[in-house]
């Protein structure tokens, strides 16, 4: 059974080994376990819905509830205390393409909002309701999932928007195929919500980030149908298919997806290294990037993250023998993590791995036991649920990322994790906050940010503090030069921070194409756009909030 709260399924927990516990309290101060609301008291507080009756529409207040939040901090502190706010009116789960026109259709006779539903993960507020006086219809995709089509000549694949990512890999490995397109939050996440959301998975360097996936598919929109063909590549005018990635749901509802998928490779490594410090483990990092080796993986920890992973770890003894060995090595408490993912034909990933070692030679790179990579692999999904057992000891932790071109990644590294640890320094609380380069391209780098700080006795303080260290941080991504998202799509957090991107006439652009989709501005306002009644955010250029 999924939790109701939090992340996954109620019966799995992740403790924390006693040292990680140690560690986190060391660097963060000792924490409070909350009193969290329970289901019963959070459905009895839901009110009556404001729709009219409809056959593909329930509206029980527990499916309600768990069809009201996603995966961002302030979903959690809204879910974990009661403090909902809107919930959606009514859910619906329709079983085709024709019952999402005829939804979409009664959605804007009965002037309700509509909100597409996925697999609920979205950590920048994409699938919550608002308060505007509207009712609200979150369309949940679950009964449009599974693979509708197989074209292994062609390599193309069609499945429904709902097919989670479990659900994907099992159809495609069955015929010795895969997607390969891993996520942090695949296990629950939707193909629907990587092609809005523009996702990257783990792998994306070797199988492709979403866009280099999705070949074509159908949008149900207010206005009409959009079917996109898969064409291998056309110059027949801009291509729609990248107007719908990273829409988010202001444009329609992706109702299926053709997917360019891969034969299963022949092996799967991931091999480990420790660089002597960060500025070695950086310049080894962008060599890799730049020699276009064909590697699927290249993850560098800055020295925070990499004592945060191990003091995580558990196994102490077996750790202690691995810092001793580094040590010796030259690896001391400076150390930097180096994550590498060899996937593909056996010879070739050999030859690719020989030209890795021989360029991790020049930076002092010390390779660490075959047995560590592997641990990740075998674990990788489980991180998220790290979440719930620290809520639970009284600690928030939450995820922001970004890019930028190789030049900036330096004091992009150097000014992000301090300036979310200073957050909060005149309250007197402390923020952990590390970083690692998850993505890596010839032309620059995305940086993937963790912080944890303590909760507050009232939920209003905590995300009075949250709202601080996101502003703090997108600040200065923006100031920086950085994408406000380089994998998670804007939703409604990053919404305001979107024109310093995109620039007033390209805001202007993306609004013309919600209102040509969507003329009534039914499909989930707030999200990627911001509301007209809540201004146009920052200008390009100009002030960010708070800067």
């Amino acid at each position: 059974m999924r939790r109701w709260n939090g992340w996954g399924d109620e019966s799995i927990t992740d403790e924390l080994p006693a040292g990680g516990a140690a560690a986190i309290e060391r660097v963060v101060g000792p924490a409070t376990p909350p009193r969290d609301a329970t289901l019963a008291d959070v459905l009895a507080a839901v009110p009556a819905s404001r729709l009219p009756r409809h056959r593909l529409v329930v509206d029980g207040a527990e499916v309600r509830v768990r069809h009201a939040r996603g995966q961002s901090l302030p979903d959690w502190v809204a879910l974990r205390t009661g403090r909902l706010g809107a919930v959606p009116d009514g859910v619906a789960c329709p079983n085709d393409a024709g019952e999402v026109r005829e939804l979409l259709t009664w959605a804007e006779a009965v002037g309700a909002r509509v909100v597409p539903y996925g697999g609920g993960t979205s950590v920048v507020g994409g699938v919550t309701s608002a308060a505007d006086g509207a009712p609200w219809l979150t369309v949940s995709l679950a009964h449009l999932a599974g693979l509708r089509a197989l074209d292994d000549g062609s390599l193309l694949a069609t499945f429904g928007a709902g097919t989670g990512g479990p659900d994907v890999e099992a159809a495609l490995r069955a015929r010795n195929l895969t997607l390969g397109h891993y996520p942090q939050s695949w296990e629950l996440s939707t193909v629907g919500g990587w092609v809005a959301t523009r996702s990257s998975g783990q792998q994306s360097a070797g199988y492709g980030r979403i866009e280099a996936l999705f070949a074509g598919g159908t949008v149900e929109a207010p206005a009409g149908t959009l079917e996109m063909p898969p064409h291998p590549a056309s110059a027949a005018g801009p291509d729609l298919r990248q107007a719908i990635l990273g829409s988010e749901g202001r444009l329609g509802i992706l109702t299926e997806a053709v997917l360019r998928v891969a034969p299963l490779p022949e092996v799967e490594a991931f091999p480990t290294l420790f660089l002597p410090d960060w500025e070695r483990a950086l310049a080894f990092t962008r060599t890799l990037a730049r020699a276009r080796l064909p590697l699927a993986l290249v993850r560098t920890s800055t020295p925070a993250e990499t004592w945060t992973n191990l003091a995580l770890a558990g196994h102490e003894r077996t750790l202690a023998a691995l810092r001793r060995y580094l040590t010796a090595r030259g690896a001391g408490p400076g150390r930097c993590m180096v994550l590498l993912g060899l996937v593909g034909r056996r010879r070739v990933m050999a030859a690719a791995f020989a030209e890795v070692l021989g360029i991790a030679g020049a930076f002092g790179a010390v390779r660490a036991p075959a047995t560590f990579g592997r641990q990740w692999h075998k674990g990788r999904f489980r991180t998220p649920y790290l979440r719930n057992t620290l809520w639970e000891a009284g600690y928030a932790i939450d995820t922001l990322e970004t890019a930028v071109a190789w030049d900036r990644v330096p004091l992009m590294a150097a000014s992000l994790a301090p300036a979310i640890r200073r957050g909060l320094a005149d309250e007197g609380e402390r923020v952990h906050a590390f970083t690692h380069l998850s993505h890596v391209y010839p032309s620059g780098s995305s940086l993937y940010t963790t912080f944890v700080f303590r909760l507050a006795g009232d939920p209003d303080a905590t995300l009075a503090r949250w709202r601080r260290l996101k502003a703090t941080a997108s600040e200065s991504i923006v100031r920086l030069g950085g994408t406000i998202s380089h994998q998670h799509g804007v939703g409604s957090d990053h919404a305001a921070y979107l024109v310093a991107e995109k620039g007033e006439l390209g805001m202007a652009a993306l609004g013309d194409l919600a209102r040509r989709f969507d003329p009534a501005g039914i499909m989930h306002p707030g999200v990627l756009l911001p509301d007209a009644t809540a201004g146009a955010g920052i200008s390009a250029g100009a002030e960010v909030p708070g800067g």
